[in-house]
């Protein structure tokens, strides 16, 4: 996918970019922005839902948590983050974010460089087999850990 030029204007709050939300695994992300040198998407993470441990090589995440509260995994050690919070992770480094209390938790995401992260959640929406996203997800440069026993 070529990624047009960024123009001014608004997203509004509650919608994505040319209307797009995604279902991915139970969550709801709604692109907001996208350029080459950045891609932002706002999240929904419904009680009990979660990223697993994985790693962004080649970008830097950032998360800005606007409701709720996120447990994380961070390089291996335990987190957590709460509204108004910004959860900095380096690219190269193994991070998992989780919402397991009873509220969903609503974050807005963004990643630099963009990279093909926007064509990732595009091939996962509404897929439902988690072996599947661990595919697809290498073939975009997220790679996902092994379950830790």
């Amino acid at each position: 996918m070529s990624i047009p030029p960024m123009t001014a204007g608004v997203t509004p709050a509650g919608e994505g970019l040319e209307g797009v939300a995604w279902n991915i695994l139970g969550q709801t992300y709604r692109p907001v922005a996208l350029t080459e040198s950045a891609f932002a998407f706002d999240t929904l993470f419904p009680p009990g839902t979660f990223v697993p441990p994985h790693i962004h090589p080649l970008q830097d995440e950032f998360i800005r948590v606007l409701e709720g509260n996120f447990e994380l995994v961070l390089d291996g050690q335990a987190g957590a983050a709460g509204p108004g919070d910004l959860i900095r992770l380096p690219r190269g480094q193994s991070h998992g974010i989780f919402n397991r209390s009873a509220a969903p938790v609503r974050a807005l995401f963004w990643v630099s460089p963009a990279r093909s992260l926007y064509e990732l959640f595009a091939r996962l929406h509404d897929l439902t087999d988690p072996n599947e996203v661990v595919r697809i997800a290498a073939e975009h440069e997220v790679t996902f850990l092994p379950p830790q026993g």
